[in-house]
């Protein structure tokens, strides 16, 4: 029955059927997708090395009837489902997914750990690989019941863990954006129970760069630092006013935050070496302040050093803007969510310091990204990028049906 058939219904009617629908759907793969994650996280793979999931992918959507095209960079994939237009000429509804696990050692004690030491999914990208094939099942089912009125292009992306990443090999290398006019995606949150979704208008990350540091000097003995450029010296006063000096140039409400990573110089207590590296993060919860951050990170290292005689070197690579969430794309997807999941499911989540690729795509198209709780109820709350994460997998069943019904409603 094409979704606006139901008899003597009105709108509330269609939208209650249609959830019904995809609920229902959704529990038929629900054995099948927790199966697919296991493999996924048993095999995690770093970023653009994803091939072995992109043909994973590839094989189910191409079982489902299914056209999916490879990308041209080597891994990750697209996959269009349902018309090029909708009845009143819009676009395709995007639906994306990450695939790169991460450099960590996996600790989690699950009997589907990571069978590649030193790479582990501690990020929960095999749950958002999961989630995004899951709603695409569930999409390719209702267009085959006519229930689909508007095509959907689901967005396997590579290397969102590394800069540049794989959003801007997408919109920089492909076309693959051309006829999509809004975005949705779903990111782990452990920190909301299973069963909720966090949702937020307006920034829902920051901005993330990466910031390295190199000091030179002719290097000398430590009984006379006078003579010389004392390296490690000139690395201690960059690590502890560098954030100050930022903190007195740029207003306190743009959420700026260096910290640092890694710092390495010497290897000897009685010797001043010639050179040093500074790594760390800068973080920016303002797109106006991070726009400018990166130049005055470089002016407050130089006058810090100034009185030092060390050479320098800073070189900041811009990674990610802000998430944005758009208003009336995050209201849809809070709608989606009540209908599919139940009307208590959204939460309002706070504005997180980390960085995510999928700011990109919402600089070309409107769209929204929201929290999938994956903390089992009164269980430990666990963190991401730590090798020990354990992510309560009816989260999937969660977010097929959010992400499908966002598309199909």
């Amino acid at each position: 029955m094409p979704v606006g058939d139901v008899p003597g219904g009105n709108a509330t009617d269609v939208v209650a059927a249609l959830a019904a629908r995809v609920s229902e759907l959704a529990d038929g793969f629900d054995a099948e997708l927790v199966a697919f994650r296991r493999d996924v996280h048993r095999h995690p793979e770093l970023s653009r090395q994803e091939i072995r999931t992109t043909a994973l992918l590839v094989d189910r959507l191409r079982a489902a009837g299914l056209d999916p095209r490879p990308l041209p960079t080597g891994t990750g994939l697209v996959c269009d489902i349902g018309p090029d237009h909708g009845p009143d000429g819009e676009g395709r509804v995007g639906l994306r997914a990450d695939l790169d696990a991460l450099p960590l050692h996996e600790t989690s004690g699950v009997e589907f750990s990571s069978t590649r030491p030193g790479v582990a999914h501690a990020c929960g990208h095999d749950v958002h690989t999961t989630v995004v094939l899951g709603a695409g099942l569930v999409l390719a089912r209702l267009q085959e019941e006519g229930r689909l009125r508007r095509g959907v292009r689901l967005f396997f992306q590579p290397a969102e863990e590394v800069f540049p990443g794989g959003a801007e090999d997408i919109i920089n290398k492909t076309s693959e954006l051309d006829g999509v006019d809004r975005m949705a995606a779903l990111h782990c949150d452990p920190k909301f129970d299973v069963g909720h979704v966090g949702t937020r208008i307006g920034p829902i990350t920051s901005a993330s760069d990466s910031v390295m540091v190199t000091i030179s000097s002719p290097g000398g003995h430590t009984s006379r630092p006078h003579l010389t450029g004392d390296v490690v010296f000139a690395l201690g006063q960059v690590i502890t006013q560098t954030p100050a000096v930022l903190g007195r140039r740029l207003d306190p409400r743009s959420g700026v935050n260096l910290t640092w990573g890694a710092v390495q110089a010497g290897s000897t207590p009685n010797a001043i070496p010639s050179s040093g590296i500074l790594k760390g993060t800068l973080r920016c919860l303002d797109v106006r302040a991070w726009e400018k951050a990166g130049e005055l990170v470089r002016e407050a290292v130089e006058q810090v050093v100034a009185p030092y005689q060390v050479d320098i070197s800073v070189t900041v690579t811009h990674g990610v803007p802000p998430v944005e969430n758009e208003t009336e794309a995050t209201g849809d997807l809070e709608a989606a969510i009540r209908d599919a999941v139940g009307p208590d499911a959204v939460q309002l989540t706070e504005q997180s310091m980390g960085g995510e690729d999928f700011a990109w795509y919402l600089r070309k198209v409107p769209g929204t990204m929201a929290r999938l709780g994956v903390r089992t109820p009164g269980g430990r709350t666990y963190d991401l990028h730590q090798g020990d994460l354990v992510v309560d997998e009816r989260a999937i069943g969660v977010g097929v049906r959010t992400l499908a019904q966002f598309a199909a409603r």
